[in-house]
């Protein structure tokens, strides 16, 4: 009998699951007109700390984007900065007629992109889109970054940073939307979070 009402609540789980985390659906055309904006920040920028990592700000960002996926992390030494990665597009990446002949994945800190056939030029979709690792500031933003699906629209606010561990170990940002392969992910520090 307990067997039943375990699968009955796993069961529930999942569909829950997967409800919560489906795709939002958008009609085509241009959701997001601008690309992500960033601004020097004073030399003397005082650094940050989040868990035992010393923050440093090198460039203030703000953009709203397009999510064009949302990857959870849990393991390995990156996840006690930043537990998920958006995939993020602007431009022709937010609209729903060009995102619809690109495949699109991710994994190990990457994101991946593929087509058949290209709807816009391969460097349209390299510099309208970016992989970004999230770094919480507060408790608050991490719980909306949990909250972000497929097809949101967001407005976020904070700082490309590089982190330092006591080790020296090092994790830095690109400061540019031209570059791609490694290296090329925004690492971010993340002040404020809307879903639009």
């Amino acid at each position: 009998m307990r067997w039943r009402y375990l699968f009955v609540a796993l069961f529930a789980f999942a569909l829950w699951k997967l409800w919560s985390e489906r795709a939002i659906t958008r009609p085509p055309g241009v959701l997001v007109q601008d690309a992500p904006a960033q601004t020097a920040v004073d030399g003397a920028a005082r650094p940050l700390v989040k868990n035992g990592y010393t923050i440093q700000p090198l460039e203030r960002f703000a953009l709203d984007a397009r999510v064009l996926g949302a990857e959870r992390y849990r393991f390995g030494r990156e996840a006690d900065l930043s537990p998920i990665d958006l995939a993020l597009g602007w431009g022709p990446m937010s609209d729903t007629a060009v995102l619809a002949k690109i495949e699109i994945s991710q994994s190990n800190r990457f994101y991946f992109w593929r087509v058949e056939q290209f709807p816009i030029p391969r460097r349209e979709i390299e510099i309208n889109s970016a992989n970004m690792h999230m770094i919480p500031a507060t408790a608050d933003v991490e719980r909306a970054l949990s909250r972000v699906r497929t097809g949101s629209l967001i407005r976020l606010r904070g700082y490309l940073v590089e982190a330092v561990a006591p080790d020296g170990w090092r994790w830095r940002s690109s400061l540019t939307r031209e570059d791609t392969g490694n290296g090329a992910c925004e690492l971010v520090w993340v002040e404020r979070l809307d879903v639009l």
